[in-house]
């Protein structure tokens, strides 16, 4: 099959397109016809062994100390069901599914076990649409549901409001009944208000960390701003969110837990076969909806990710796989 490559950590042009052995199905496995496959911020690190913070040696650890583990990249899916495994009862052969596994996604096929993170794909959605869902809804369930516990009538403050995991932040947020005040650049203003946002910040302009304005809590999705900074902004029982390890992080969350009323608060969105059917029943509900950037073939693989890499993608930027039927609308 033909699947992207990755055997050295780098720059976009580190990957390559070759061929690679079709994956054959464990007893209690389903194997995916792969039909969009995203390049995320987190599939971004993973090329460059950017792990930041105190995560470098863990990200090392886990990826490949010297060059990655895992030949072909990919964490995310869209696709079909051509085969399952003898023990499966969960799918069956032509389900439309969505879902994440550790590696190999964006390739034409990927084996993943049926009781893990794979659902079906919620009805009226396409392939190319639902395919980055696990990580970035994924994320902001974790956190914003989670984690913060976010009820109806609190004030949010989404930092990376315009990103992957902001985008779905800003959404959850709202259909949460939450007061949404989403920071991006000016460009992406009109995407982050579009998806619901009730005020949206400039960062360039304004420092969110100043003013009067108070939040329950304040999500930093792309991991750039500290709780000493932010703490001067959060409402008297606040939670910061930060989806960065850092010695800084744990420090305050340690401090923060026994002391005082405000949390720093870090978690990591481990997709599981729980947390994918809570995305399927958010989009099912309308509370999500998609945003596409551009789709790339599998044959330009690198320049989707310089693409990511530039941070002007106002949406999900997708892989998508040739077929051998056009893309269709699940049933």
């Amino acid at each position: 099959m033909q699947a992207a490559i990755h055997t050295q950590y780098g720059a976009p042009e580190t990957l390559t397109v070759g061929e690679a052995p079709i994956p054959s199905v464990g007893a209690d496995q389903v194997v995916v016809r792969v039909f969009a496959s995203p390049v995320t911020q987190g599939d971004r690190h993973v090329r460059a062994a950017d792990f930041p913070g105190i995560g470098w040696l863990p990200g090392r650890l886990m990826m490949g100390l010297l060059r990655p583990k895992n030949r072909v990249p990919g964490g995310n899916f869209a696709g079909r069901v051509v085969e399952v495994g003898a023990d499966v009862t969960r799918f069956a052969v032509g389900d439309d599914v969505f879902g994440a596994c550790d590696s190999g996604a964006q390739a034409e096929f990927v084996a993943v076990k049926a009781e893990g993170a794979i659902a079906k794909m919620p009805a009226g959605v396409r392939y190319d649409e639902i395919a980055d869902a696990p990580y970035g809804a994924g994320t902001a369930v974790t956190f914003l549901e989670k984690l913060a516990e976010l009820g109806a009538g609190e004030r949010v403050l989404i930092l990376g409001a315009s990103g992957g995991v902001g985008r779905a932040a800003v959404q959850i947020a709202k259909a949460r009944g939450a007061e949404v005040t989403g920071v991006a650049s000016a460009a992406k203003a009109d995407l982050v208000r579009a998806l619901g946002a009730d005020h949206v910040l400039d960062y360039r302009a304004v420092d969110p960390t100043t003013g009067d304005r108070r939040y329950d809590v304040v999500f930093d999705t792309a991991g750039r701003i500290g709780f000493r900074q932010v703490r001067r902004v959060l409402a008297r029982r606040g939670r910061f969110l930060t989806t960065r390890l850092s010695a800084s992080i744990l420090f305050w969350m340690l401090l923060t837990k026994l002391f005082g009323a405000r949390r720093a608060l870090f978690g990591l969105a481990l997709p599981d076969a729980a947390l994918v059917e809570r995305v399927r029943a958010l989009f099912e509900a309308g509370a999500l909806r998609p945003v596409i950037d551009q789709r790339f073939p599998l044959t330009r693989i690198a320049q989707a990710h310089v693409r990511v890499e530039s941070g002007a993608a106002r949406g999900s930027v997708v892989i998508t796989l040739a077929e051998p039927e056009p893309l269709r609308v699940a049933a």
